[in-house]
């Protein structure tokens, strides 16, 4: 069985912004605590026809969390998928899995 990419955080400070002309420009490793705010979005699987979208938003000021604002939304479930899982056993077989949301954030 393949391994659920959800929750991954996203980070608004590490994405890259398309108009840059170096994609790695505004990449960053670190938060910046002195001032800023990181956002982490996840969708969680609820039911069989709801996920739930989850996002997190830290708020920095000088090297504090200052405070954390949460959003919880529910949204369709998309499915399942039949895919090929493998086991700790090096055997694959046919299994379903629920089909996990795409997350693309715009920044401007």
């Amino acid at each position: 069985m393949r391994p659920r990419p959800w929750p991954v955080p996203l980070f608004l400070s590490a994405f890259l912004v398309t108009a840059c002309s170096d994609p790695k420009e505004d990449e960053t490793a670190v938060v910046d605590r002195s001032g800023s705010v990181e956002t982490a979005v996840s969708v969680e699987h609820a039911d069989s026809v709801h996920d739930v979208l989850l996002t997190r938003h830290k708020v920095w000021v000088n090297y504090k969390e200052y405070t954390t604002v949460e959003h919880r939304d529910t949204v369709p479930a998309l499915g399942m998928l039949n895919t090929e899982g493998e086991n700790s056993g090096g055997e694959t077989q046919r299994v379903s899995v629920k089909k996990d949301y795409q997350i693309f954030i715009t920044v401007k």
